[in-house]
């Protein structure tokens, strides 16, 4: 069934034709399904949207140099835990790539696409982790049996990039193709850290207390956009000592973070945001004048829950909400030619709180 006639189905008879008239559009994701749809009131800037998986968790979905692939984290149905997979160039089905042994997270291409990056506890442990307690409220893992491992996806072989004991993880490339940035509990606490292709060289860049993390270059390089941990003023010692103590369970609290800047040398750190909540999943526009990122700011104590995409100048200028979706959208990252947005939404499950990968065409 293609994806016209599934949109053809979605949409009243006189709609529906109308759209198949004039849509010439195609995903750069070969496979997907048009869900045009599901774009919500507000969301002006999605002039078309298709729906890249079906069922279980799917998030973080990372495009290849080259714009034709997607490398994602999926949770399948039965799995205890996230595997990364990579699209088909010209099918989009949705290949294996790491073992199956431990945990993973956190994958993107390296230049060329004949490999990725992505972090995994296969070294030390083979089984999932153990489920989260959240009895003393809602927390993240940063298990410290994680290492990032580089995967050839022509021969299936794989080499680590680090080895020390700790959380290094959530690692991307600078669309240069000259280094990584990733975060690392090396220095004892998390940090960002940058290091040459084969994880060479590596440079400490932020040095605050608080979870820095989730960077992505510039188009140009030169800067870092990440998350940071917030505490409030007047609190700062409490909630300092409350963070080392979590971090020391190898546990965050991500409640609290707003959007960062920083020069890829470590200098002229900036805060972009200043909206309260839990603000994450930064990534440049194509001109590198503005950031899109996922919040929920805007949906206060009652809403936690419901994270939309807004975007928001470097000079801290100009917040634009993006999408409207009353529950999950996050992990956005545009296409290198600028035409096209991939991001993880709950739109559109089968069952609550389903979360599957979208590309929108941009405008």
């Amino acid at each position: 069934m293609n994806a016209l006639l599934l949109l053809a189905l979605a949409l009243p008879p006189q709609e529906a034709a109308s759209d198949a008239a004039v849509c010439s559009c195609v995903s750069p994701i070969p496979g997907a399904q048009r869900a045009d749809h599901l774009i919500q009131p507000g969301e002006e800037h999605f002039a078309h949207l298709w729906k890249l998986t079906a069922g279980g968790e799917n998030a973080e979905g990372y495009f290849s140099f080259d714009g034709d692939r997607l490398v994602l984290q999926r949770k399948p149905p039965g799995a205890g835990c996230d595997r990364i997979f990579v699209t088909h160039r010209h099918t989009g089905e949705l290949l294996p790539v790491s073992s199956g042994r431990g945990a993973t997270t956190c994958a993107y291409f390296l230049p060329g696409d004949r490999s990725v990056i992505f972090a995994s506890t296969q070294r030390h442990v083979d089984d999932c982790p153990p489920p989260l307690d959240f009895s003393q409220g809602y927390v993240w893992a940063v298990h410290p049996e994680y290492d990032l491992w580089v995967h050839d996806l022509a021969t299936g072989e794989e080499r680590s990039l680090t080895e020390e004991w700790g959380y290094d993880a959530e690692a991307t490339v600078s669309p240069r193709g000259d280094r990584i940035v990733f975060t690392s509990t090396r220095s004892g606490d998390l940090e960002l850290w940058t290091c040459d292709l084969d994880g060479s060289n590596p440079v400490q860049v932020t040095d605050a207390i608080g979870y820095d993390g989730g960077a992505f270059f510039s188009h140009d390089g030169k800067r870092l956009v990440f998350r940071s941990t917030q505490f409030t003023p007047g609190k700062e010692a409490e909630e300092q000592a409350t963070y080392r103590a979590l971090l020391a369970d190898w546990k965050v609290r991500p409640q609290a973070m707003e959007i960062m800047l920083i020069d890829a040398d470590g200098s002229n750190r900036t805060q972009l945001t200043q909206l309260g909540g839990a603000s994450f999943a930064p990534y440049f526009f194509p001109d590198d004048r503005r950031v899109i990122f996922s919040t929920n700011h805007h949906a206060g104590g009652g809403g936690a829950g419901n994270f939309d995409l807004f975007a928001i100048g470097v000079d801290g200028e100009g917040l634009e909400r993006i999408t409207t979706y009353d529950g999950f959208d996050s992990f956005p990252m545009f296409a290198p030619d600028g035409a096209h947005l991939v991001f993880a939404s709950n739109r559109g499950g089968e069952v609550p709180g389903e979360t599957n990968l979208f590309v929108a065409q941009w405008r």
